[in-house]
């Protein structure tokens, strides 16, 4: 569990032994420790963690196996990882959360996982048992423990472009086809901070994330309620720990914010948002703008013979019933300008 190391830091220049369980720098003690002390000031004597006791009590490789700190994250973490046949060791916080993971893996589609809880290992009382998700049954779960997971369900597709349906919305949401091309022209990258400016769903943002390890987002929105949504979506798919949600109306809120890599203008673009982002963004920063109004169109298209770019025109139709037979129903034409600055 997370800890002070204002006791650690109160001992500073006198020899001082921090006793922690397993390897304290996978998932433990070290990191904490690290953020306050000098590379001089510590030694660390590692024991075989959890993860390699548990891993090595199943037989199951290390290298193949997700490995997760969720004693102090929510399980959602788990909701863009699990896919059929994954595995994955998770830290829980104490007995109770593993009855509350299997209820939460049924949840999201993967009762028929196999689930085994993994009590107290490395000491003399240490006990394993086998379950479902589904059919959990396990009395009495002690700590510590780790959980197991074997997964048997649907996971999110890998490529960009979910359902819309998967996402909290009031209808405002940039959708699957046009949002497909617009992370294809943001190129999400590992580590990477998005400014999702006018967020509706938070969709791109969500998606973004999703693309690359560590990438973060903040999304801002001027309606409280779309807000809302925003804030749904990102616990839905675990990611309160990487995407912030801002409530306001750019380029005001804007200010202050710590400068992103790429920019989305997804709702609220004007020749005031643009000039404004076109002063403050370092070089080599990534702006993509979609538009679908005229007025919105017009702006773009002078952006791009003025700043250079791509512009990309998008016109999809689906089919759909038209009396007896099909036909084509047409979505309002799409324009997106994206451009390095």
């Amino acid at each position: 569990m997370p800890f002070s190391t204002a006791p650690v830091l109160a001992a500073r220049g006198r020899p001082t032994v921090v006793l922690a369980s397993g390897d304290p720098f996978w998932h433990g003690a070290g990191g904490s420790l690290l953020r306050d002390l000098e590379r001089s000031e510590w030694v660390s004597h590692p024991a075989p963690s959890c993860f390699a006791l548990a891993a090595n009590a199943l037989g199951w490789k290390l290298e193949d196996t997700l490995c997760l700190g969720l004693h102090a994250a929510p399980f959602a973490r788990l909701r863009p990882l699990l896919e059929a046949g994954q595995r994955v060791l998770c830290t829980l916080r104490d007995g109770a959360a593993a009855a509350e993971l299997a209820a939460y893996l049924c949840e999201i589609g993967f009762g028929a996982s196999s689930l085994t809880a993994l009590e107290r290992l490395g000491g003399p009382h240490a006990r394993i048992r086998h379950t479902t998700a589904a059919g959990f049954d396990l009395p009495e779960v002690d700590a510590p423990v780790l959980a197991a997971i074997d997964a048997r369900g649907q996971g999110l597709p890998q490529a960009s472009g979910l359902e819309d349906t998967l996402f909290a919305s009031d209808g405002q949401i940039t959708k699957r086809p046009v949002r497909a091309l617009t992370l294809s022209a943001l190129a999400p990258r590992r580590g990477a901070h998005l400014w999702d400016i006018g967020g509706g769903s938070g969709s791109v943002s969500v998606e973004w994330c999703l693309a690359a390890q560590g990438a973060t987002a903040t999304t801002f929105e001027a309606r409280a309620d779309r807000l809302e949504n925003i804030r749904r979506n990102r616990r839905d798919f675990g990611l309160e720990h990487r995407l912030t949600p801002v409530e306001g109306r750019a380029p005001d809120v804007l200010k202050n914010q710590p400068l992103p890599d790429c920019v989305f203008i997804g709702g609220g673009g004007s020749e005031a948002l643009l000039n404004y982002l076109w002063q403050i963004l370092p070089q080599g920063t990534r702006l993509v703008a979609n538009g679908v109004t005229l007025e919105t169109e017009t702006l773009l298209m002078q952006a791009h013979a003025r700043l250079g770019g791509h512009l990309l025109k998008v016109e999809i139709a689906e089919a759909g019933p038209l009396g007896t037979l099909r036909g084509w129903e047409r979505a309002r034409p799409v324009i997106q300008w994206s451009v390095t600055r």
